[in-house]
């Protein structure tokens, strides 16, 4: 351990974080789901949305969106045209447009035209993966799941909390070790602080609230 490095204690470290991103938006499915955009298909639609797409461009996108339809019914009813013509600002719109329409029709034909709390049934959905569906088991659902985005695997690895090469091994190295009341809480806190402190590049370490119990991991150049 460097000497300068106090021994890394995450509920120090998430009580200065949650001081730290105050001033900064929040993450975009926390923030949907407070203008009460929180049911699991509009959370599951928002997280397809934004896939390779910055919260900046999803939080309108998905809005925009949902002022036209926001049930799988609604949904279902537009053609995978119109759709995409509502989410075109985000990145690969064409083919979540069409992902998000069968996703709506499948929920009509199959399942009373409710998404329920369902994880088998988000991860039977083409394109569907565990990070999507643990954000939309943990915001809309109000379940303990760790949803694991770029900035949650740098930042933890960064620290040296987890040792982990991918997104999903992140997941399940932050189950082992992360009590389960930040579970959910850890994505809405570390996309801001990931965006505006903690960046892939040249990191603010000069101005990090962590930065004591920070190990560095990978950092060779910060501001």
């Amino acid at each position: 351990m460097p000497d300068d490095k106090l021994p890394f204690d995450i509920n120090a470290v998430i009580r200065r974080i949650r001081k730290a991103v105050e001033p900064f938006p929040k993450a975009a499915m926390f923030e949907l789901a407070d203008r009460g955009f929180r049911t699991p298909f509009q959370q599951l639609v928002a997280c397809i949305i934004s896939i390779r797409t910055t919260d900046e461009v999803m939080l309108p996108t998905a809005i925009n969106l949902f002022a036209h339809a926001s049930t799988p019914a609604g949904v279902a009813r537009m053609s995978v045209d119109e759709i995409d013509a509502l989410i075109r600002t985000c990145a690969f719109h064409y083919g979540k447009a069409g992902q998000i329409h069968e996703i709506a029709e499948r929920l009509v034909a199959e399942h009373g035209g409710e998404l329920g709390c369902d994880e088998a049934l988000m991860l039977s959905f083409r394109g569907v993966g565990p990070k999507c569906t643990n954000l939309v088991m943990g915001v809309a659902c109000d379940e303990a799941r760790i949803g694991v985005d770029i900035h949650v695997h740098r930042v933890t690895n960064r620290w040296g909390y987890v040792a982990a090469p991918t997104p999903e091994a992140t997941m399940a190295a932050l189950m082992e070790v992360l009590p389960k009341r930040y579970w959910v809480e850890i994505n809405r806190l570390l996309v801001p602080f990931g965006k505006h402190v903690c960046t892939g590049r040249l990191p603010k370490c000069s101005i990090c609230p962590v930065l004591a119990y920070c190990r560095q991991v990978g950092v060779t150049e910060h501001r």
